[in-house]
């Protein structure tokens, strides 16, 4: 295969994937003025369902523009040599190959990130304004980016860091050992993720006494569910949308309930809520995630070892000599197909998952509560209810609110 024949491979990659989204779209905007299904007649009235209707067309405009920019920048850039530019100022920089690759991506992700900066402002302070959502000050927005920035350098730049090192001194067995560091660090995160990134953007405080704590308590003793750790985590402070998550094992296992969800829900929709969460320990479904993450992260590096020093992929950029970073970007391209069809796969099992999880709630508490509780956060968040079905098996981890209020109809 000549150089010009994988560029022009790669372009087809990147064109591919955005017709077949902007396809996607386009067919479920087709059904956002679909009537609403006789089950959820009572999630809006009339002016909130326009509303929402409002709500999905904007975000939907918006997003056909914002990544229609992106790559065209993209196209852009591969053309005119881009990465051939970048990789000339970080060698000019230092002949160590990991100062290389971090002043390379960090010249990308900066680049990326002045370009999607105002997108994320316009959609905060814009839509989500101008819908009622947006909680976010202008400080908070800045902080929140300078924060990301900062976890972005320590924490990615020395994982990234020590790969580099372990494919200089280790050649084509590298990814063995990258494999084995990305599991313990996935398995740390999971474990202490609540207690040590999530301060550093959000409050959370435990649950108080109360008839709420008393109820929860009450159902995760009835299920033999050892729980000490309910925090509340202040989510006002960016939107008024809701959301529960659970996190941690063992000791370090914890549920952390959105103040806007207790502030949106009575107090037997958030057990219910909760005993979906519960569900999803009960069911193993944490382990699983985690388990086919570090599966698919070690195939796909075991994938990467074989083609990284692959003098072609520098030749397709006009990049003279071989290297990890140049490896990395072609080969990041030409695996985003494999990387779909995982998604999709991943996708199935969550959207499995989350009903194990509600027959687990419904079994173990009640179903009714829980089907007002998700018509609630749907009518609160302006859902669409009507979403194309090859959207839905593209994108949602969840069933669509109809899928989930016949199950536990059922």
């Amino acid at each position: 295969m000549s150089p010009q024949t994988l560029f022009y491979i790669i372009i087809g990659i990147l064109i591919v994937n955005f017709i077949v989204d902007k396809v996607l779209d386009t067919l479920n905007a087709k059904h956002f003025n679909d009537p609403i299904p006789e089950e959820l007649k009572d999630v809006y009235e009339l002016d909130e369902y326009q509303k929402s209707q409002a709500y999905k067309k904007e975000n939907q405009r918006f997003g056909t523009i914002a990544s229609t920019i992106s790559i065209l920048a993209t196209l852009l850039f591969f053309f005119l040599d881009g990465f051939k530019y970048v990789d000339e100022i970080a060698r000019s920089i230092s002949d160590n190959n990991i100062i290389i690759t971090l002043v390379f991506f960090g010249i990308i992700m900066l680049a990326s990130d002045i370009l999607s900066t105002p997108f994320g402002y316009y959609k905060i302070f814009v839509i989500e304004e101008k819908f009622g959502f947006n909680k976010t000050t202008k400080k908070l927005f800045i902080l929140d980016k300078i924060k990301g920035l900062m976890m972005m350098v320590l924490i990615g730049g020395l994982l990234l860091s020590l790969i580099v090192w372990f494919y200089e001194t280790t050649g084509s067995q590298f990814w063995l050992y990258a494999w084995a560091m990305i599991a313990v660090f996935s398995f740390f995160m999971n474990m202490f993720y609540a207690k040590l990134i999530v301060p550093l953007f959000n409050k959370q405080t435990p649950l108080e006494e109360g008839s709420l704590r008393s109820k929860i308590e009450e159902y995760s003793s009835q299920v033999g569910f050892k729980l000490d750790n309910i925090f509340v985590i202040d989510g006002s402070k960016r939107s008024t949308k809701a959301n529960a998550y659970f996190s941690g094992f063992g000791s370090e296992k914890r549920i952390t309930l959105y103040d806007t969800l207790i502030n949106d829900l009575e107090e037997d929709e958030i057990v219910a809520v909760l005993a979906h969460e519960v569900g999803h320990y009960k069911k193993k479904h944490i382990v699983f995630n985690l388990t086919a993450s570090i599966a698919t992260t070690g195939f796909t590096l075991w994938l990467l070892s074989l083609f990284i020093g692959n003098q072609l992929f520098s030749d397709a950029l006009n990049i003279s000599d071989p290297s990890f970073h140049i490896g990395l970007i072609v080969f990041g391209v030409l695996y985003s197909p494999i990387s779909e069809i995982t998604g999709l796969i991943m996708n199935y099992f969550s959207r499995k998952f989350e009903y194990q999880a509600d027959d687990y709630a419904k079994n173990t508490f009640e179903a009714t509560p829980l089907i007002s509780a998700l018509k609630k956060l749907s009518k609160n968040s302006l859902s669409n209810l009507t979403p194309h079905p090859a959207y839905v098996t593209a994108h949602y981890s969840h069933p669509t609110l109809l899928q989930r209020s016949r199950n536990l109809n059922s």
